[in-house]
């Protein structure tokens, strides 16, 4: 997992992420991500440059989620890669999460 940027206007925080999100770079990104989600009411997390998904990085994923619902809130990714799609549709997340395209 290399570097993550994360943008917080009021209750929006977008989440970019870079690389591999596996049992090497997911715990690095829920480390960081779980603090920073008090009082966001809408969490995007931008996959433009995630190359991998693991199950450990839908792990960290499906936390923030319902981090962010206990709060009222939702979660989107956007620009997915079809590759990660295709997992992430494999695995049932995208039934409960709204999922964009690259």
């Amino acid at each position: 997992m290399s570097a993550t940027i994360f943008e917080k206007q009021g209750s929006l925080l977008t989440v970019r992420p870079e690389g591999r999100l596996d049992t090497a770079g997911a715990p690095e990104l829920g480390r960081e991500l779980q603090p920073r989600l008090t009082d966001v009411q809408e969490l995007i997390m931008d996959f433009e440059r995630v190359e991998y998904i693991s199950s450990a990085g839908i792990r960290i994923l499906l936390t923030a989620d319902q981090t962010v619902e206990e709060h009222g809130g939702s979660m989107k990714l956007i620009h997915v890669s079809e590759y990660i799609r295709e997992i992430l549709d494999l695995v049932g997340f995208t039934d409960l999460v709204t999922v964009e395209e690259d």
